[in-house]
């Protein structure tokens, strides 16, 4: 079962509605020790990097923890932004430090925030967006963006092209909202299932 993680950061609902969708098995884990016994775990997440002050030290251990075990891990929007080093948006919090690199403003030069369709440019082969065609249109809202690493496996343009899905050691993240990006999204979703059943049978 997916451990949902609830830091009172937003989307919440939305990605319980979607999971539903898909027939994916999850619940919202109380305490830390509950990440023990889950086949996958997702960090949502929208708006400011400073609301991931409310995971405290102990859920990060737990969050790392579940990662050493190989759990896959899946971040979406604010949650691929906190796998990260860090943000600018909130330079005295650390992130989870388990990919390099800090998160920065998108340029003024284009309408920040992000709000609306983009699409995806595929760098590499992935497993989480296994069947998702190069230029599918997805759904964003952030003003703040991940840096292009070797973990990105796509990017998106917005003034300064940017990580919108990134992967590895059964790390998962997109900075887009796979909860409302149609079809395109469920189908990222039921991948990440299929990636949580296959790594706990």
């Amino acid at each position: 079962m997916i451990a949902l993680i609830d830091y009172g950061a937003g989307n919440l609902t939305s990605v319980r509605k979607a999971l539903t969708a898909v027939g994916a098995p999850f619940f919202t884990p109380a305490a830390p020790a509950d990440l023990a016994g889950a086949s996958g775990v997702i960090i949502p997440g929208v708006g400011h990097f400073g609301a991931t002050r409310a995971i405290t030290e102990d859920w990060r251990a737990a969050i790392l923890a579940s990662v050493k075990r190989q759990t896959p891990l899946l971040g979406i929007c604010l949650g691929l932004q906190y796998l990260f080093e860090g943000s600018d948006e909130a330079p005295d919090l650390s992130g989870l430090g388990i990919l390099a690199g800090r998160c920065t403003l998108l340029p003024p030069r284009v309408k920040v925030p992000h709000v609306g369709w983009n699409s995806l440019s595929t760098r590499r082969r992935s497993v989480l967006l296994e069947g998702i065609r190069d230029a599918t249109q997805v759904y964003f809202t952030h003003s703040y963006a991940a840096p292009i690493t070797k973990a990105a496996v796509a990017t998106t343009e917005h003034g300064v092209r940017f990580a919108s899905a990134v992967e590895g050691n059964g790390v998962f993240g997109v900075q887009f909202h796979p909860e409302k990006s149609s079809e395109a999204g469920l189908r990222v979703l039921r991948s990440f299932v299929h990636i949580t059943t296959s790594a706990h049978p």
